[in-house]
Parts: C-alpha cells; sequence; structure tokens
C-alpha cells in the first residue's frame, strides 16, 4: 500500500492560519505517508516574505518525497511588470526550479502540471498541448503496475454546489487525454472546499465504464474556505490499493483537537471496473485513525 497525503493552498500572508499549520504538521508525522502533495497556492500575494514564510513550514517536513505545483496566488497580481516578464521568480527561487515536474517513487509515477497562467488568466488557469506532451512522455516511463496521477492546482471538473466556478478551459479534451494516458487520479485545490469523485460525475468522458478519480484538497492553512467549508480547514488521505484507492477527506474540529475524518471515498482501481465483495468495496473505512494534534 501507498500512502499520499495531499493538501492545498497553504496561502501564507493575511489568510494563512499558523495554527492550523501546526496541526497539518503534526497530521503528517503521526500519518508517515509515502509521498505529500501540496498542489499550489503557498502564497497569497506572491510576496518575497510569504514564499520565505513557506519554505521555512516546507523546511519542517519530515524527510520525504514532496509534489509541488504553482497556483495562481503564486504569480503577482497587482505588480503588472513582474507578473509579465518574471511571474514565477520567487517561486522558482523559494519552492521548486521546474514548473512541470515528475515524481516516481515505486508503484507511483506522479505529474505535476503547472496550471497558473499569469499572462492569460487572472483567475483561472490553461494546460497547453506541451504539458500534455510532456505528461505522456514521463507515464510512457512509467512501470506497467504503476498508479498514474496528474496535480494541478486549478479543477477539470466543478464542485456540485451552488458556487459554480467554471473549471480550465477545455477541461473535457483533456480529461480524455489523461484516461489515453491511463491516469488513474487528478489531485487539486484551487475551490477552496474538497470534492471527491469522479470525472465522469461531469463529463461522459470516452471511456464510461472508468473514468478519472478526481479530489480536489480544500484549503489546509488558511480561513478562506468556501462553502460547507467555510472557515474550516482540511486534506486528503490517499491509500492506493492493489485494487483500489481509498481517500480519506480530513477536517479540523475544535471537538477532535486538530484534524480528524469526515467522509471516505472508494473507488476500484484500472483496471478493475468494480469490486468483487463488499468488504473490498468499505475500504479503509472501519479502520482510518482520528488525527489529533499534539
Amino acid at each position: 500500500m501507498i500512502t499520499i497525503v495531499h493538501g492545498s493552498d497553504l496561502h501564507f500572508g493575511e489568510p494563512h492560519d499558523p495554527q492550523a499549520a501546526e496541526m497539518f504538521l503534526a497530521s503528517i508525522e503521526g500519518l508517515d505517508p509515502d509521498l505529500l502533495v501540496l498542489s499550489g497556492d503557498f502564497t497569497q500575494r506572491a510576496k518575497t516574505r510569504e514564499f520565505e514564510a513557506a519554505r521555512g513550514w516546507l523546511d519542517r517536513l519530515p524527510p520525504l518525497p514532496v509534489v509541488v505545483t504553482p497556483g495562481n496566488h503564486d504569480v503577482p497580481l497587482y505588480r503588472v511588470a513582474e507578473r509579465i516578464f518574471r511571474p514565477f521568480q520567487n517561486y522558482r527561487r523559494w519552492i521548486h526550479p521546474e514548473l512541470d515536474t515528475v515524481t516516481r517513487i515505486p508503484g507511483l509515477t506522479v505529474v505535476a502540471l503547472n496550471t497558473a497562467a499569469p499572462r492569460r488568466a487572472i483567475v483561472n488557469g490553461r494546460i497547453d498541448s506541451h504539458q500534455l506532451d510532456f505528461a505522456r512522455s514521463c507515464f510512457e516511463e512509467a512501470g506497467p503496475d504503476d498508479l498514474r496521477a496528474i496535480v494541478a492546482h486549478h479543477h477539470l471538473v466543478p464542485a456540485p454546489d451552488y458556487e459554480g466556478d467554471n473549471p480550465l478551459p477545455g477541461a473535457r479534451k483533456i480529461l480524455d487525454a489523461f484516461e489515453s494516458m491511463g491516469v488513474d487520479l487528478v489531485m487539486g485545490g484551487h475551490l477552496h472546499r474538497a470534492y471527491i469523485g469522479n470525472s465522469l460525475d461531469a463529463y461522459p468522458g470516452a471511456d464510461r465504464d472508468r473514468g478519472i478519480a478526481i479530489v480536489q484538497s480544500g484549503t489546509t492553512t488558511s480561513g478562506r474556505g468556501r462553502a460547507r467549508e467555510r472557515e474550516k480547514t482540511t486534506f486528503n488521505l490517499i491509500h492506493v490499493h492493489e485494487d483500489r484507492l481509498d481517500i480519506v477527506h480530513h477536517m479540523h474540529f475544535r471537538e477532535a483537537g486538530g484534524f480528524a475524518p469526515f467522509s471516505f471515498h472508494t473507488f476500484p482501481r484500472h483496471p478493475h471496473r468494480f469490486f468483487s465483495s463488499p468488504s473490498q468495496a468499505r475500504g479503509q473505512a472501519d479502520r482510518a485513525p482520528v488525527e489529533r494534534s499534539p
């Protein structure tokens, strides 16, 4: 089994919640994951001091592989010249020198694609054809039994609530391309509330028997939660099994003294299309621990 902790939208700066950041760090240490995914918006206004604070928090993480990707808040909004000519200067210096990356651990290949498009979009993002080519080439080198995952800050499927956020332009074609690559899982943020489902929830897709598991994290360490997660902080715990994905959505509760499991989701993993027994479908729900801050 492979264990992934997935958080997003840390928003170091005015909306950042230092207490939530400490609780999230304690949860990471307690869950002992094989991989940590942080899907963008490390800062609020892409200021040097915000990136310095984010880097200081990242340096306190336990030694494990970390997948990162920029968000739209990681490029300047009001500093127009910097936005046009050097939009990722601070992100490259403080978070990661590359914008599109591949991370491999035994049994897992994760491709992170930069969806922030500072010259074309203020809030929404883009995925270009050359990035799809990059992902395809990375997955061509993946092991035959690897879970194939994408990390992108902006969402490809709208959350099923009243907020009505627009997904990435061309989302349906992008998801069809991911299906053709054998992608099992897409992780993202941006919405400031969780959505855990399947790409077929929103689009018919090329393969209507399978689709792709969509796992969006809410804001993990800021006060900018939306909809049912208003003023809440959340993250996802993902267990990768040979035949399934188990996703446990964690939310902060004062009564629990920290983050605690809030909902459980289990999806059959390609090439499986269904579960052969109720025990498989039940997944990890009966065994998921409650995480508390020390």
